[in-house]
């Protein structure tokens, strides 16, 4: 688990394999040398898995990772999921995906 914003989150996982493909709010990381997590993308969806193995911003994450990618996920009912992404975006204002 790790914390975002005021969330609990599943991961940092490093594989695709270990999401699942149901409703939810996905943060792309950058794990750094020092060990912590950078926030470089922000996004919802009705099904994360697919969503993140297909992304069309996936050239800007490795543009911009420093470290390596990790993904982690809240899984939540549509409706809560847009404001979620909205308020980790305007906290973290990741570098992919600006809206």
């Amino acid at each position: 688990m790790i914390d975002i914003e005021r969330y609990s989150f599943k991961g940092p996982y490093t594989y695709t394999d270990q999401l699942e493909d149901r409703s939810g709010v996905y943060v792309i990381l950058d794990k750094r040398r020092d060990g912590e997590y950078y926030v470089i993308d922000v996004g919802e969806s009705a099904r994360v898995k697919t969503r993140v193995e297909s992304h069309d911003r996936e050239r800007c994450w490795t543009i911009n990772q420093q470290g390596s990618l990790a993904v982690a996920v809240l899984y939540t009912q549509s409706l809560k999921r847009r404001l979620i992404e909205q308020e980790i975006r305007a906290q973290y204002t990741p570098v992919c995906g600006i809206r």
